[in-house]
């Protein structure tokens, strides 16, 4: 399976972020081999706003491959519902449907994408709930054998050796620890939210962080005072998932 991987496109209705969107959907529209898919691992819009999600599902439709999104910190649970997922009129949801975690699986080349909110409405700061643990384990028992991707905004809290990132990660991450324990059919978890391309491990399986479209997070060994360089190209992380489960990521910067 080849699998691209963008996050944290912060539509805003400004020219800037929809460049750079723009420039990613041309430049994966225009890849020799279509990916099977393309995962948006969250902070789709910037402001959770109508028009920023109007705008961000015009990108997704334009795009080749099939595109499966995620909700991060900076979305809205209610409106991404409507506009992304046509679950009800956008943006007029039920209360208790908005306020539900946004999980999904889908079906990609032989392999599973677990796709999962990490989100707490109001907050910076990620957690699986409940009902979002018990979705994801329940699910990786009924897959058996089949190789299962986990994806979600946040990665693990103390992985990626930079305060600001690190102090809103994702919480409790020993419960989601446990759960991959158990299973032996992940290859990989899948992240984005920290604006930088990373690799790293987490429960003995590889953790791949995306990059950021509309920005790359300035490292604290890095030279500038600001939080992050908003010069840097957007970029794009391809996973690529042999038989048996060993994943490849080459990560790209679009021009």
């Amino acid at each position: 399976m080849l699998l691209a991987h963008i996050s944290d496109l912060h539509l805003d209705g400004t020219e800037r972020a929809t460049d750079r969107t723009a420039r990613v959907v041309a430049y994966l529209n225009g890849l020799t081999r279509r990916p099977d898919a393309v995962l948006v691992t969250g902070d789709i819009a910037d402001h959770g706003a109508p028009d920023e999600y109007a705008e961000a599902a015009k990108f997704l439709a334009e795009l080749e491959a099939p595109a499966f999104p995620c909700p991060g910190n900076h979305d809205d649970r209610a409106t991404y519902r409507g506009f992304l997922l046509g679950e009800q009129p956008a943006p007029q949801p039920t209360p208790e449907t908005a306020g539900r975690p946004v999980n999904r699986l889908h079906h990609v080349a032989g392999h599973a994408l677990l796709l999962c909110d990490s989100t707490i409405p109001g907050e910076d700061e990620g957690l699986l709930a409940d009902e979002t643990l018990e979705w994801l384990a329940s699910t990786l028992d009924e897959l058996g054998d089949t190789p299962a991707l986990p994806a979600f905004h946040h990665p693990p809290a103390g992985l990626m050796h930079h305060d600001a990132v690190d102090g809103m990660g994702l919480a409790e991450a020993d419960r989601l620890a446990g759960i991959l324990a158990a299973h032996g059919n992940v290859p990989a978890v899948l992240t984005g939210h920290a604006h930088s391309p990373a690799a790293t491990t987490f429960a003995g399986r590889p953790l791949l962080v995306a990059p950021g479209v509309i920005s790359t997070l300035r490292l604290p060994w890095e030279s500038g005072t600001e939080f992050t360089d908003r010069a840097a190209p957007p970029a794009v992380a391809f996973h690529v998932v042999g038989e048996g489960g060993p994943v490849t990521t080459h990560f790209r910067f679009v021009p």
